[in-house]
């Protein structure tokens, strides 16, 4: 790496509101009961692109020669302004603003404020950024901080001719899976010209409350309400006199690479195929990494007794798919907008187990994995979505929360996983290639650590782990299990 990798400098060349290219009609569109649940949240996403040195068509059409196939930074960004304009005015939500009405709740005003584009240079090259430290090297730099509206767009050059895309979106509006559903689109609409293929729901009703509402006893368990928690936050923790340290008590970003093999690994050890119950388990991959995960933070705490929590952030669609069918027609001949794969907004939960560090020192990976499976299993039913949006609605206006974002003084420990596995990375392509490079960034300023792995750019199966947690999480991560996950580095990637 360069000895520039982080001191690099980040030069504005322009600043703008990118709005949709068509005109609409000023208008309220309200937040689901499960929006609600989010706090005011940004969460960040970048790509890295090589200097396109390809500057002649792969595609048979004249429009996509003259639009995908830029050969200067600027015609580039340009291309991406332009399709966004056009992207918005299906995705409209991301050219509104935040506003809360007289109960205190987020609304969202649909006026075409547009969206915050900046165009950047930094004087650095692809080779030469540390991405193992988005702290210092991605952090305000090449993700862009979200000042006002929904979105915010950065586009940077690079010394080399390379470019990285970076976006913020407020959280309260979309999911992962929405946010997903929007950069697939921009990037199709600027490397084709073409319409999106798939249009985005915003149909509200998909996700009312039902008459009478009623849910069981263990969401209690799962959200809390922000007025039941203790006045005074947790008291942040002092700096170590001793070493000068003052990043142990403070949550730190890392990216980090796993081979497809050692997955596999923790994968046929999740299911007890090193066991003694003959691999009759079938744990995903995601729930293998969780548990591996689980356990390796647990290995941090000297005292047995403290608790160490681990949420998983699970997607909702599929478990509402039925409900999105019921008692609709097909309007205009298009049911596909009914099908809450298309529902853009939050349809999350997050469910996660507790066990004392003893426990999981203890405890062999299948079994931990098992805990990971009966925890995901109680939200990955219909019921649990439809009872947890009466819960909210049972208590609106009080605002609540997960209980395990509030880590607690008995905590060892507190972390959630959100997976990017079905992130469609290679889709990202604006018309130059699909990105070398991408990664979550997410330093959301909570005392919860929180993990997304996402679909490696370079080999089928690979992971890309984007960790935000304690520096001493961090370093066991690295001291105890190098072998899994690899810190990312240029030569590593082969940028």
């Amino acid at each position: 790496m360069g000895s520039n990798s982080c001191g690099f400098v980040v030069v504005v060349k322009r600043k703008e509101v990118v709005a949709a290219v068509l005109p609409m009609q000023e208008h309220w569109l309200p937040m689901s009961n499960l929006d609600l649940l989010l706090p005011p949240l940004d969460v960040g996403v970048f790509f890295c692109y090589k200097k396109s040195t390809d500057t002649t068509t792969t595609t048979t059409t004249t429009t996509t020669t003259m639009h995908a196939h830029k050969s200067s930074s600027s015609s580039m960004v340009s291309t991406l302004k332009e399709a966004l304009a056009e992207a918005l005015v299906s995705f409209y939500a991301f050219a509104g603003e935040v506003v809360e009405n007289l109960l205190g709740e987020p609304e969202l005003l649909c006026n075409n404020r547009g969206v915050d584009f900046v165009h950047a240079y930094a004087d650095v090259e692809l080779h030469e950024l540390d991405l193992h430290h988005p702290d210092d090297s991605v952090h305000g730099k090449l993700v862009p901080f979200k000042s006002h509206g929904v979105i915010s767009v950065q586009v940077t050059e690079l010394k080399c001719g390379g470019l990285v895309v970076g976006c913020t979106f407020d959280h309260r509006v979309a999911d992962a899976h929405s946010a997903n559903m929007f950069l697939v689109a921009w990037a199709h609409i600027a490397r084709t010209r073409n319409r999106i293929p798939t249009t985005p729901s915003f149909r509200r009703s998909l996700l009312n409350p039902r008459r009478p509402g009623h849910y069981h006893h263990s969401i209690d368990n799962m959200y809390v309400l922000i007025s039941s928690l203790p006045l005074n936050h947790p008291k942040e923790a002092e700096p170590d006199e001793e070493n000068g340290d003052d990043d142990d008590g403070h949550l730190l970003s890392r990216i980090y690479y796993i081979d497809a093999e050692e997955i596999n690994r923790l994968q046929s050890e999740a299911n007890g195929m090193n066991g003694d119950c003959g691999g009759k388990r079938r744990r995903s991959k995601l729930e293998a990494f969780t548990a591996f995960l689980w356990k390796l933070v647990a290995s941090a705490g000297d005292d047995v007794s403290k608790r160490c929590k681990m949420g998983v952030v699970v997607n909702g669609r599929e478990r509402l798919n039925n409900r999105s069918s019921r008692g609709h027609g097909d309007v205009n001949g298009d049911a596909a907008d009914f099908s809450m794969q298309n529902y853009f907004g939050n349809v999350l939960s997050v469910p996660y187990g507790e066990e004392t560090v003893g426990e999981l020192k203890a405890m062999e990976l299948s079994q931990v994995a098992d805990s990971v499976h009966k925890c995901i299993a109680e939200a990955t039913k219909e019921e649990h979505f439809l009872g947890l949006i009466d819960w909210v609605e049972s208590h609106r206006p009080e605002k609540a929360i997960v209980k395990v974002y509030c880590k607690e003084d008995t905590d060892e420990a507190a972390v959630v996983v959100s997976s990017g596995q079905r992130f469609p990375v290679a889709q990202v392509d604006f018309g130059w290639g699909p990105p070398d490079f991408g990664s979550y960034h997410f330093p959301w300023g909570g005392q919860t650590g929180y993990v997304m792995p996402m679909p490696s750019t370079r080999r089928d199966g690979d992971w890309i782990v984007y960790m935000h947690l304690l520096k001493k999480h961090l370093d066991l991560v690295e001291s105890k299990a190098p072998h899994v996950f690899k810190p990312l580095c240029p030569s590593y990637l082969n940028l």
